[in-house]
């Protein structure tokens, strides 16, 4: 039996559960609105929700995309029971999670928030080239036009940022500077590029794409940005190879076996930007032909 922990109506879980029916593959699809309670049967432990049911030593496979698995929490009007039951019901729903990453797996739900500071690290160790990037609380020292700006935290959707829609943190060029201090925040060099490159990553075999987002504007600095009536050009790409056993030694060292990877090609050189462990790639797959949906699905 697969488990697939997702959120409600991903699009990429969805497309890889219709190549697992093709297949004939049993699976559990959770979302993140389920909640479950931990039980024993014939002493074997199994988790129940209101849609799902499984005993955690029928499941051969486990594939984190999204969300998480949540449990119900039981409360006691003894303060000093309570206290102590915590503690046990902490323990019992770690138990069930790690016994889950054990399995055979496409990411954990524990590492599936990678720290990009200790990643850009990480890639400098194995050989990686890294634009130089440093943390400030002002812009006095930044040089203008030359420098950008990036979260720390991956890609954050803003929720409803103006009443109307969501917002999303784009990489912007710096072009003023700033009178007062503000929190500690990521700026990087700003790397004048040939094209960039998004890179998936399974179990140490990498598919990738170049994509031309340079030759318009409004995708130049973030490809984010899409244009959607003159949309980026976008092509299959073969890495060198050096820069491919790089990624999976990084990969590695992140206890990672699944991700999207951006890079940025100027002149000779790759640049690494970041790792998304649960990026989107429908995309990729689709304009490449790469079919990756099928590659998850037969792995898992």
């Amino acid at each position: 039996m697969i488990l697939i922990i997702s959120n409600n109506n991903e699009r990429t879980t969805t497309e890889i559960t219709k190549w697992l029916s093709i297949m004939d593959k049993k699976f559990i699809r959770v979302h993140e609105d389920e909640v479950f309670e931990i039980k024993v049967d014939n002493k074997k432990i199994f988790i129940e929700s209101s849609r799902n049911k499984f005993f955690l030593d029928e499941i051969t496979s486990v594939w984190y995309r999204r969300g998480g698995l949540r449990f119900i929490h039981l409360k006691y009007e003894n303060i000093s029971i309570n206290e102590h039951m915590n503690e046990v019901q902490h323990w019992l729903y770690d138990y069930v999670i790690k016994t889950l990453e054990s399995k055979k797996h496409i990411n954990k739900e524990s590492n599936s928030d990678v720290n990009k500071l200790l990643v850009l690290e990480q890639a400098q160790k194995f050989g990686l080239e890294v634009p130089i990037y440093f943390l400030a609380e002002n812009t006095k020292d930044v040089h203008l036009h030359n420098t950008i700006i990036k979260t720390i935290a991956g890609n954050p959707i803003l929720d409803n940022i103006d009443q109307q829609s969501d917002g999303i943190m784009y990489t912007t060029v710096i072009n003023k500077k700033e009178k007062n201090n503000f929190f500690i925040t990521f700026f990087q060099e700003k790397i004048e590029k040939d094209f960039e490159i998004r890179s998936f990553y399974l179990n140490g075999k990498i598919w990738s794409m170049a994509i031309f987002s340079q030759n318009d504007e409004q995708t130049k600095t973030d490809f984010r940005k899409y244009n959607l009536k003159k949309p980026n050009r976008n092509v299959r790409y073969n890495l060198p190879v050096e820069i491919e056993h790089k990624i999976q030694l990084l990969m590695k060292a992140l206890d990672l076996n699944c991700g999207s990877l951006d890079f940025i090609k100027s002149g000779n050189k790759y640049y690494f930007l970041e790792v998304n462990t649960i990026g989107q790639f429908l995309g990729l797959s689709l304009t490449c032909n790469y079919n990756l949906e099928k590659e998850i699905a037969d792995y898992l």
